[in-house]
C-alpha cells in the first residue's frame, strides 16, 4: 500500500488533533448545590459579617418572582482609606444563590446600586459588603413571592 504525501499529512494532523482533544476532554460532573452560607463564607474568607452599615430595600411581597426590585446602600465616606470594595447580593432559596457582585472604589462617590432579580420562591435576599479595611457587613430581607399577588 502506497501512502501519498497528502494522506500522510492528513493522518499526522488527525493524530495531533486526537492527542490535543483527548487531553482537553474532561467528563462533566454535576456540581453540588451551593448554599448562601457557603457563598458568604467564600466571599468573606470565613470572617463573620456584622450587621449595620448596609441598608437593603426589597418589597415584602413580590407579585412576580421574575422581576423583584432590589436596592442597597452602604454607609461609607468613600475615601481612599475607608471605602466599600465590593457588595455581594444573594438569594438563599435559589439553586445558585449568588445573584450579583458590585465593585466600588473611592472614586465611586457612594456605594449604592439598584437592580431587579429573579426569585424562585419565598426566600431571603442578602447583601454583604466588603470594606477596604477587610471588615464585612450585611443586611437580610425576607421576600414573599406570590402567584397573582394573593399573599402567602
Amino acid at each position: 500500500m502506497n501512502v501519498t504525501r497528502r494522506q500522510a499529512l492528513g493522518l499526522g494532523a488527525g493524530a495531533a488533533a486526537v492527542l490535543v482533544a483527548g487531553t482537553a476532554v474532561v467528563p462533566a460532573f454535576a456540581k453540588e448545590k451551593q448554599t448562601a452560607d457557603d457563598a458568604i463564607k467564600a466571599f468573606t474568607g470565613g470572617a463573620e459579617a456584622k450587621s449595620g452599615k448596609v441598608s437593603l430595600t426589597t418589597p415584602e411581597i413580590a407579585e412576580n418572582g421574575n422581576t423583584v426590585p432590589v436596592t442597597f446602600d452602604v454607609e461609607s465616606p468613600m475615601t481612599s482609606d475607608d471605602h466599600v470594595a465590593e457588595v455581594l447580593v444573594l438569594a438563599d432559596g435559589n439553586p445558585r444563590p449568588g445573584v450579583a457582585t458590585f465593585h466600588f472604589s473611592e472614586l465611586s462617590g457612594e456605594a449604592s446600586a439598584s437592580t431587579r432579580i429573579r426569585l424562585a420562591k419565598t426566600q431571603n435576599v442578602i447583601a454583604v459588603a466588603k470594606m477596604s479595611n477587610g471588615d464585612f457587613y450585611m443586611d437580610k430581607k425576607l421576600v414573599k413571592v406570590t402567584i397573582g399577588g394573593c399573599g402567602g
